[in-house]
Order: structure tokens, then sequence, then C-alpha cells
């Protein structure tokens, strides 16, 4: 029997992103603008930030902050690997669109329905192509970079902007999809930042339920590159 409810689980899940990547996901647009209209912010208080991989937890959120906008990211960690050299890949940054989910919400009849849904959607993420993702109906919210000085940041438009430094870090749980199809060298850690200089409207964010990202052990000598591995993940802003 549970084997069967998590195979369900599991093709909601599918079902779910099919849906957004195809013309019926026009429902999601119309109830995101009619809930703009009306300036009535989607609930997000009954849902919670995964916080613990099984042996190890992230810190809370800081007392007194709210829960802003509950993202997918979809990009790549990028690394540098110098000429000849074996060490591991030496991590320079990432970029990846951040989805608006708030609006797939109400499609799900309960928050804890829709939050079990949610945490099996980077494992699905990962695999899709940037083309089908940059062209279905759910909203793209906003992107994460490293700026010129390291610094990564999130910019949400309307929303705010964090500048964010790493306060605390764990491994992804061992049952982390390593990547696009299964395949890859593994998830990269789930991540607390809070703010730092530049942020606006914006103090925390969390980067949890990762899909791939983790660079390869060695760079394996040759000629100096750069390496973009394929990932994807939740974001959790708080302000």
């Amino acid at each position: 029997m549970a084997g069967q409810r998590s195979s369900f689980i599991a093709t909601l899940a599918i079902l779910l992103l099919s849906f957004v990547c195809s013309t019926q996901a026009r429902r999601i647009k119309r109830l995101d603008q009619e809930l703009s209209a009306r300036n009535k912010p989607m609930d997000l208080s009954k849902f919670q930030v995964p916080l613990s991989n099984g042996s190890a937890t992230l810190p809370s959120p800081t007392a007194g902050l709210s829960l802003k906008a509950i993202t997918l990211g979809r990009g790549t960690q990028n690394y540098t690997c110098a000429a000849g050299s074996t060490a591991a890949p030496v991590a320079i940054g990432a970029k990846a669109n951040l989805l608006d989910v708030s609006s797939l919400l109400p499609l799900i009849p309960s928050p804890q329905k829709a939050q079990t849904i949610l945490n099996l959607l980077p494992q699905y993420l990962v695999s899709f192509d940037f083309g089908v993702i940059q062209n279905a109906s759910i909203p793209i919210l906003g992107k994460h970079i490293f700026d010129a000085t390291g610094v990564p940041v999130f910019n949400l438009g309307a929303k705010g902007i964090l500048r964010a430094k790493k306060i605390a870090g764990i491994a992804a749980p061992k049952t982390a999809s390593r990547g696009a199809n299964g395949q890859g060298d593994g998830a990269v850690d789930w991540l607390a930042l809070t703010e730092v200089a530049g942020s606006v409207g914006l103090k925390e964010v969390y980067r949890v339920e990762t899909a791939g990202g983790k660079a390869p052990a060695s760079c394996g000598g040759g000629p100096a590159r750069n390496i973009e591995v394929q990932y994807a993940s939740q974001y959790w802003f708080f302000g």
C-alpha cells in the first residue's frame, strides 16, 4: 500500500509538470491575474520549509519573518578547472530561473498534499529542457546569479532583491536525484542564507530539495575549462 501511494504521488508530480507545460496551464495564469487584481497575495502560511535531511537540520527562519515566496530554481551550478588539474573543480557561482509555484498550489486539494508534491518537483524539473520551461505558462518570478564579487543575488522583481551569504549547510539526502534522468555526480547541499548590504524587502532564503548540481570529483587533467552542471531546487524566501 505504501509503495502504491508513493507511486501515485510521483505520478501526480509528473502530471503537474506536464500540466504547466500544456495549453491548459492558462488557468494558472488567469488565477494569478485574478488574485493580483484583487490585491490578495497567495496565502503561504500553511506551508513549512523543509529543514531536515533525515540526519541533520538547518536553522529555522528568524522569528518574526514571514514566508514571501516559494520558487523552483532551474539552472546550472558553475565550476572551473585549471589546466592540467586533477583536483576537484572550484565553484564559481550559479545561474537559475526562479519559477513561481505559488499559483500552482490552489490546484491541489490540501496543503499537505501540495507540499508533498512540491518536494518531489525538483527531481523531475532537473530533467526538463530549458526551452520547455521557458515556454511554459508557469511564471518566472525572478533570477538567481552571482555578482562580480561572488555574492549570490536573488532578484524577485517587485517582491524584492536578496544579496546573501551562507549561514548553514547540510548534505542533500542520499535519496536526492543525482541529476537529469537520475544521472550525475549528486545533489548540491541544502543551504540557509541571510541578507547582506544591498538587499531590499527580503531577509533570508533556503535552498532545499536539491536535484543535481554537484561537480565531478576531479577535473581529470586536460585544458583549462568551465563546467556547468544542471540542477533544480526549491528556494524559500522570507522577509
